[in-house]
């Protein structure tokens, strides 16, 4: 059981990163040695021994968010909601109004983050920010959301990635080949194989390479958004066109209801962005950098995306003839008409890199929430899922866990709806999980939390509760099908697969669980947090005396 005293000693200042760690390279044996010894103690206050490197900076662990909502993939994968949903309208506005409130969730989300850097993340807030006697059931309930969530989040990216295959075959046959549902299931193993085994190697390697990744996307972004401007030449519309034409293909009478309906393309690149607090226990000065990478990434995609959107909106001469397209991806269909068949497939390349990129990303996000949850006994085979690998130090039977249940979920991928069901699934699942300690924050925890490094101060509240409201409003509008009149094809299936897992996490709690579980279990002995603080404390007073010393000897 937690209390507010414990919730309150879990950040105090002593084991918080000094400012000087935000330079994380300057010195292996100096400043970053003592962060990282200050981020163990105050793991370590928190009841967790750590068990990874700590090798994500802050420029990785942002590029590292960057790339699970990567923006060029996720603009040409998502291109189906705002065109259908609104025309030109959708596009552009259709992005931008969301990114606003989206930014309220992730900034009450860095906060949270700032103060309890660990991998179990928003369970583990829920778990201490609600009262003593509801803190189990809070942090069940937001850890099977996150769980379910970041699954079906991963498996959505492969089947995307897999109709992206899809896409440029038809385009570099000429319409010749047209894959259907089978190979494109195929397709969406393989590369959860291909993930699963990129994703059980050493994090740091995967940083590294996110790094030059995210410097590809961004100009990547940048070169394709001149293209589509440049390229349209006089298939270009005007700009009253691009920014005020409003086209509703969805079969829903109702002109703002189907505007709606565009937000499922920002809301679902705003998913996974809770990676800075899951790989916080791999992240040097996590208090401070991880909330810092949190917020950053998210500005940064909602930027790159809405300059993105725009110029799509601009080089779309007809909407209609891109829905009649025969493209799994219409956003293929836009790159063909304005660059032709070898800029398109040049460009459809890099967001296949994208897409590729953004779900080893993503694979690691959701091994690192199973291994969280199944460290503190809350999966079935538990004592599997949390073991992490002698020699990569990483939890690859966490990995593989993630893999083989997104291909189950990737069955639903032979329904007509398959991408609006698994983004729709996602994101509930996903925001559930988010908003519950926001909520808690607010309400239970409004007297007992204990920021960390990075506050929202006064500001706090308002943006907890705006993001409440905003959550509360977009999962209801993302459980309607998108269109009128569905059919077992065309149904929005993201009730099922919410429903199928909460009801099962239900069952369980009331069968079993609730005589068990707890909530965070702690790993670590009761009197440890304060012996890492006054070893922390030597080691800093030992370099500072070496310092000292060596200031105060004569120049040869």
């Amino acid at each position: 059981m937690s209390t507010g005293k414990e919730l309150e000693s879990g950040a105090t200042p002593s084991l918080v990163p000094k400012p000087q760690a935000w330079d994380l390279r300057r010195d292996e044996h100096g400043d970053l040695a003592a962060v990282k010894r200050a981020d163990n103690a105050l793991l370590a206050k928190l009841g967790y021994r750590n068990v990874f490197n700590r090798d994500l900076s802050l420029l990785e662990l942002t590029t590292f968010v960057f790339s699970v909502m990567g923006t060029l993939g996720a603009v040409s994968v998502e291109m189906s909601f705002p065109l259908v949903a609104g025309g030109h309208v959708g596009m552009v506005f259709g992005w931008i109004i969301p990114c606003f409130f989206a930014m309220t969730v992730a900034a009450s989300l860095a906060e949270l983050t700032s103060a309890m850097p660990t991998s179990g993340g928003l369970y583990y807030f829920s778990a201490k920010l609600a009262p003593s006697g509801w803190a189990p059931l809070a942090s069940w309930i937001t850890g099977w959301a996150n769980i379910t969530g970041q699954v079906v989040l991963m498996a959505s990216i492969d089947f995307t990635l897999a109709q992206t295959i899809a896409t440029a075959v038809n385009v570099g046959s000429d319409g010749a080949i047209v894959l259907g549902s089978g190979p494109t299931f195929g397709i969406t193993m393989l590369m959860l194989v291909s993930h699963g085994i990129v994703c059980s190697t050493a994090t740091a390697l995967l940083a590294r390479l996110n790094v030059y990744y995210a410097i590809f996307n961004i100009g990547s972004t940048v070169a394709v958004l001149i293209a589509l401007l440049v390229c349209s030449g006089e298939n270009r519309v005007s700009t009253t066109t691009a920014f005020t034409k409003f086209e509703n293909h969805t079969g829903w009478a109702n002109n703002g209801f189907a505007f709606l309906l565009s937000f499922y393309a920002p809301m679902w690149t705003f998913t996974g962005y809770d990676a800075a607090a899951h790989l916080s226990e791999e992240t040097t000065g996590a208090a401070r950098v991880a909330p810092i990478a949190m917020v950053a990434g998210v500005g940064f995609t909602a930027i790159c995306g809405w300059l993105l959107f725009i110029a799509a909106s601009f080089a779309t001469a007809s909407i209609p003839d891109v829905i009649a397209a025969d493209f799994p991806m219409p956003m293929g269909k836009i790159y063909l008409d304005v660059l032709g068949k070898k800029g398109m497939l040049t460009v459809w390349s890099c967001v296949i890199l994208a897409g590729w990129v953004g779900g080893a990303a993503q694979g690691i996000d959701a091994s690192r929430v199973v291994f969280a949850f199944a460290r503190d006994n809350a999966l079935p085979g538990s004592r599997w899922w949390k073991q992490v690998h002698p020699r990569t130090r990483t939890p690859v039977n966490a990995v593989w866990l993630v893999m083989g249940s997104c291909a189950v979920f990737s069955l639903v991928g032979f329904s007509a709806t398959a991408l609006s069901s698994l983004a729709g699934a996602s994101v509930i699942a996903l925001y559930i999980s988010y908003i519950t300690p926001i909520v808690l924050r607010v309400t239970s925890g409004r007297k007992t939390f204990k920021p960390g490094p990075f506050s929202l101060g006064r500001w706090s509240m308002t943006s907890g509760i705006i993001a409440i409201a905003w959550v509360s409003f977009f999962m209801v509008l993302f459980m309607f099908p998108p269109g009128a009149h569905p059919t077992a094809q065309t149904m929005n299936y993201t009730v099922v697969i919410i429903m199928g897992v909460f009801v099962f996490a239900s069952l369980w709690w009331i069968i079993s669980a609730h005589r068990w579980f707890r909530g965070p279990v702690r790993t670590i002995d009761e009197q440890e947090p304060a012996e890492f603080e006054e070893k922390e404390k030597e080691a800093t007073q030992i370099e500072e005396r070496e310092v000292s010393r060596e200031s105060s000897e004569p120049e040869q």
